[in-house]
């Protein structure tokens, strides 16, 4: 392999350095506890979280495979990355505006929303990119490798913010510190910092992506104007044509349901852990440190596996542990781990919930690393973009069955632990589908019959 390939992998893999602080800072880890201090009831939060972030995933669902058609005909895959890179800086640096005393929880969920939606469109672009990164053999440990460099930006980036800017109640940081630059504790400005930082993290560290990553010039086979208007006639015989392709027909359904479970447990884990066992920021930041650090380690050993293996195993293994995680973290709360009686003030159920963090990290880094590797084995290889489009959808067709399922859930019962329930069912229904897909992917003559 060349420089110039080395480089234009080094590139690819910067994007995933670059955006995972949103998920790991703003999703999980810091920016959802202090929507839940500010709202100061765990269940009302949960349930707001869940309809925000709901909302976001329709958005997705509906715009991902006809953005993915429009650029495989138009191309311009580069301008596409930096409008909804634009997005997410404008998204996440906008969440600075919630002030503890004029916090308005819709201006919050939009602004959010925005950052969340242009993460996941940049996702897909560059997602697709990945066939031309080296030979098909080698695509499961480049994606491990990937998910693994992006994780340890987000654990830098969340040690860095634990460290010197998110504040606990008292106003210090993780090193008992007043949070630097001079921002006033009281009125949160170091956690509120989060979405600022977040920004500027990704706007730095995508400069290798657009230096590096070139990506493969191939002629337009339609303006971007006539893109727009054939778009939509043609992604509905796709959809029609899906029957034709079992193996991607049933990867789809199956990646729709347990990614969507998947999300859910990252999206309220934060939540969770600060509204049942009265978790600070800080104490959900030390969860988070945890579970990114096994994320990538295993999302590197993952991408061995995959090599090895193939997707398939890979991903079965990890849904399975991950549905026996869902039912563990509803079986823990002050009063009890396990449906065992623990004592007032015990140390047992925080303990329980870090083991359980550190286990969501490992199996959630490599089920997704598998699951691009295998999307890439699914897809029409002469429509890549648009495949990873449906891969969107798929993740988001259901996107927000589970946040508003939570939402329901939990709204009905008063319960944040009831409100988990629905992600154990999702995880099942993924894993029941996956036995119908293909291990080395869709049969070539499928293809020229679709």
């Amino acid at each position: 392999m060349d420089g110039a390939a080395r480089r234009r992998i080094w590139g690819w893999w910067f994007f995933d350095w670059a955006s995972q602080p949103y998920a790991t800072l703003l999703l999980t880890f810091i920016f959802a506890p202090y929507v839940k201090e500010l709202l100061g009831d765990g269940s009302a939060a949960q349930a707001a979280w869940g309809y925000g972030v709901g909302a976001a995933g329709i958005v997705i669902a509906v715009l991902a495979p006809i953005l993915g058609a429009v650029a495989d005909k138009s191309g311009h895959r580069m301008a596409w990355i930096v409008l909804f890179s634009a997005c997410y800086v404008l998204g996440a640096g906008g969440l600075w505006l919630a002030h503890p005393e004029t916090f308005s929880l819709p201006l919050i969920l939009f602004l959010f929303g925005l950052g969340l939606v242009g993460m996941e469109f940049a996702t897909i672009f560059t997602n697709a990119l990945l066939p031309d990164l080296g030979p098909r053999k080698q695509l499961g440990r480049i994606s491990g490798t990937g998910w693994a460099f992006g994780y340890v930006g987000g654990l830098l980036a969340l040690v860095a913010m634990l460290a010197l800017f998110a504040e606990n109640a008292e106003g210090r940081t993780l090193l008992g510190q007043a949070p630097i630059l001079g921002l006033d504790p009281e009125t949160r400005e170091g956690t509120r910092f989060v979405g600022p930082f977040v920004a500027l993290w990704y706007a730095l560290f995508m400069v290798p992506f657009f230096l590096w990553v070139r990506v493969p010039r191939t002629p337009p086979v339609a303006t971007l104007r006539e893109s727009l208007a054939s778009c939509l006639p043609e992604l509905r015989r796709t959809l029609m044509h899906l029957p034709r392709t079992p193996s991607l027909l049933a990867y789809l359904g199956s990646s729709m349901f347990y990614r969507d479970a998947l999300n859910g447990i990252y999206v309220f884990g934060g939540i969770y852990a600060a509204g049942v066992l009265g978790w600070s920021v800080v104490d959900v930041g030390i969860f988070g440190i945890l579970a990114v650090i096994s994320a990538a380690v295993f999302s590197w050993v993952a991408g061995v596996a995959d090599q090895r293996f193939g997707p398939k195993p890979v991903i079965g293994f990890n849904v399975i542990l991950l549905t026996l995680v869902a039912i563990g973290v509803i079986l823990i709360s002050r009063e009890s781990v396990f449906g065992i009686a623990v004592p007032p003030g015990s140390n047992l159920p925080d303990i329980a919930f870090y083991v359980l963090g550190a286990i969501i990290g490992a199996a959630g880094g490599a089920l997704q690393t598998a699951s691009r590797t295998m999307m890439v084995l699914q897809a029409n290889p002469a429509r890549m973009t648009e495949s990873f489009g449906l891969y969107a959808l798929a993740g988001k067709a259901t996107a927000f069955v589970a946040p508003l399922a939570i939402g329901i859930t939990t709204d009905l019962t008063g319960s944040q632990q009831a409100g988990i329930t629905p992600l154990v069912v999702l995880f099942l229904i993924g894993l029941g589908l996956l036995v119908f897909v293909r291990a080395d992917g869709e049969r070539e003559d499928r293809w020229h019959a679709s």
